[in-house]
């Protein structure tokens, strides 16, 4: 069974920097394209950045561009997002997710309809 574990989340002042850890176990996660969620309070889940199984690619939602970066470390089993800049508007639990299945390519409009496994959340809160 896999299992994912989210770390590093807390509070921050607006401007500041965090960096969430995603800690898989139950299967190595190289084959495996992973990515982050959030959901802010009141609010439907968004998708936050993703990184292919190989890491050649990333993709990230336009309200983090330029601000935030994802990568992972297949020999640890772990993927990162780091979040600088952050802004109030960044305040939500943030998610990881991992693909289901294999070797998903990233590219346009293929992060819907993904069959994922969901880690419990991490608490991010970014004070004006």
């Amino acid at each position: 069974q896999v299992q994912l574990v989210e770390s590093g989340g807390g509070l921050v002042q607006a401007g500041g920097s965090l960096r969430l850890s995603c800690a898989a176990s139950g299967r190595a996660q190289s084959r495996f394209t992973m990515a982050w969620f959030r959901q802010a309070p009141g609010k439907e889940r968004e998708f936050v950045a993703e990184i292919q199984w190989d890491g050649r690619r990333t993709s990230y939602a336009d309200s983090v561009k330029g601000r935030f970066t994802i990568s992972r470390d297949n020999a640890k089993n772990t993927m990162y997002l780091q979040m600088n800049s952050l802004k109030p508007e960044d305040t939500a639990v943030y998610y990881c997710t991992q693909d289901r299945l294999p070797s998903r390519a990233i590219a346009a409009g293929t992060n819907m309809n993904v069959a994922r496994y969901w880690g419990q959340g991490t608490q991010v809160t970014v004070s004006s």
